[in-house]
């Protein structure tokens, strides 16, 4: 008997568990108020850290004097401009929302053209039919379906060519 009540208490002891980590975070902070609570604590980080959205600020913008440049088009109306120095494929220049940010290439198994500015997280990734800007630090899509205007010229081709076929 002894034996059942142990084999018992264990099999609840683990269902509760398990429903404890099913449950959504939400359920569980139904009580408190989400918006003090955020300015409290918006309030105390600009305290403890006063400058450190200034930190980032401080990053010089690129030279890109003598660089020839080329623009993208991008989903959703974003622009993006890259600035590229003939005699420097280590580096490039990209101008994101009314910043210049320089990206340092990383070399890709792939033959994609990898650029990343490790500070802001961001990373640029050219291939031959688009370009796409990410946020690695908060692993979204940042801009997709970046395209020049040569890029935007061969699309155009290629679904003249396919409804030619038609």
């Amino acid at each position: 008997m002894p034996k059942l009540i142990r084999e018992m208490l264990v099999a609840c002891g683990l269902a509760l568990a398990s429903a404890a980590l099913c449950a959504p975070a939400t359920a569980a902070e139904t009580d408190k108020k989400p918006v003090k609570a955020k300015a409290k604590s918006a309030k105390k980080t600009k305290e403890k850290h006063p400058l450190a959205i200034d930190v980032l600020a401080d990053e010089p913008e690129p030279d890109v004097t003598d660089s020839t440049t080329t623009e993208y088009a991008c989903e959703l109306n974003n622009k993006v401009t890259i600035y590229h120095n003939d005699n420097d494929a280590a580096h490039i220049a990209l101008r994101w929302k009314k910043r210049l940010h320089r990206l340092d290439r990383v070399g890709t198994t792939t033959g994609a053209l990898r650029f990343e500015n490790v500070r802001y997280g961001l990373v640029w990734i050219g291939i031959p039919s688009k370009g796409m800007l990410l946020d690695s630090k908060l692993n979204r899509q940042l801009a997709n379906e970046c395209k020049n205007e040569e890029q935007t010229k061969k699309e155009q081709q290629v679904d003249a060519e396919k409804a030619a076929k038609s």
